[in-house]
């Protein structure tokens, strides 16, 4: 299941609570589809990043090579607020006048921890990696932070896009008023203008270049937002593992994404205990069958995918390797599984 959609789409996400394998999933459903010839892009969006540890190397905030076919990149939630908060500052001191760049720099520091700040400089950054990616990739697959923070960044390219138009629409109200101001400025001999006049036109310039800067924003939301809710293009699978908690929080994800407008292509089901290997994995076995219930009431048109508890860690390319090769193996079992 999980590799077919892999296969089919330009972007997956890969999301649920955290400890349950996301990382592993992620980066084996990568490696796999470069190996099957494709150009992959790995990125991850958790803030407490595991793909180095995964890979056993260093990879941060820029794009290093892991694999042929395949690259990888970590997305630092606090360089990305930097990065922002630096060129917002910066184009808010070219379109004000000189004398306000003391309250622009000032209103930059008090913007580092404001609430959502950290969520709304993430996504513009998902959204550049997105569009340019798209241009170099056959696929994007990110790996995502644990459910409620990604269930709050998948809900922001709708937010933001109907946010950015309502400022478009106040600067449509104050250019129409500038208009006023201009043409109220001009002297009765019709020789040219007044002090309000020209501030009003040296106002106007500087709505016009903010305007500029909010369509180009609103075009790069909306582009996130239309690819994210493309089931053609775009898939959102979630991992959890057979037990109380993950499955609890996983119906509440699903839900959450729903309201988004983000439809949920199927479940990994990682970590399942053997049956056959002694009389306590048996039982933990039957408990988790019990939770799989629960999950299969609450979301029974899904399409799901189970993966077995291994012995070993899962570490570097051979192992990632061979973690695909499972995920190959199990990929037509899907529903049926459910009751082994």
């Amino acid at each position: 299941m999980l590799l077919a959609l892999a296969a089919q789409r330009r972007v997956l996400f890969v999301g649920g609570k955290g400890g349950v394998g996301k990382t592993t999933v992620a980066a084996a459903t990568a490696l796999q589809q470069a190996r099957a010839g494709r150009r992959v892009l790995l990125v991850s969006t958790d803030p407490a990043h595991n793909l180095g540890h995964l890979w056993n190397r260093t990879i941060g905030p820029n794009v290093v090579r892991l694999a042929a076919g395949l690259d990888g990149l970590e997305l630092d939630p606090d360089e990305t607020v930097r990065r922002h908060l630096d060129e917002v500052g910066s184009a808010l001191r070219r379109l004000m006048p000189p004398h306000l760049a003391g309250e622009v720099d000032k209103h930059m520091a008090l913007s580092r921890d404001a609430p959502g700040m950290h969520e709304a400089a993430l996504l513009e950054r998902i959204a550049d990696t997105v569009i340019h990616g798209l241009d170099s990739y056959d696929l994007l697959v990110f790996d995502t932070a644990p459910s409620g923070h990604t269930s709050r960044l998948m809900a922001l390219p709708e937010m933001m896009t109907a946010w950015t138009e309502g400022l478009l629409q106040r600067q449509d109200r104050s250019k129409r008023f500038g208009d006023v101001l201009r043409n109220f400025g001009k002297d009765d001999s019709g020789l040219g203008e007044s002090v309000l006049g020209r501030e009003a036109a040296e106002g106007e310039d500087r709505q016009q270049r903010v305007r500029q800067l909010l369509y180009r924003r609103r075009e790069r939301f909306s582009q996130l937002r239309d690819l994210i809710q493309d089931r053609q293009r775009c898939a959102f699978v979630i991992v959890l593992a057979a037990e109380r908690l993950p499955v609890l929080e996983t119906i509440e994800l699903h839900a959450q994404l729903q309201r988004s407008g983000i439809d949920v292509a199927g479940l990994i089901i990682n970590k399942r205990s053997p049956v056959d290997a002694g009389a306590f994995l048996a039982e933990r076995h039957a408990q988790e069958q019990r939770h799989l219930e629960t999950l299969q009431q609450a979301l029974p048109a899904l399409a799901l995918q189970q993966l077995p508890l291994l012995a070993e860690d899962v570490v570097g390319e051979a192992a990632l390797a061979a973690f695909g090769k499972r995920l190959a193996l199990d990929e037509s079992n899907g529903h049926k599984r459910l009751t082994d």
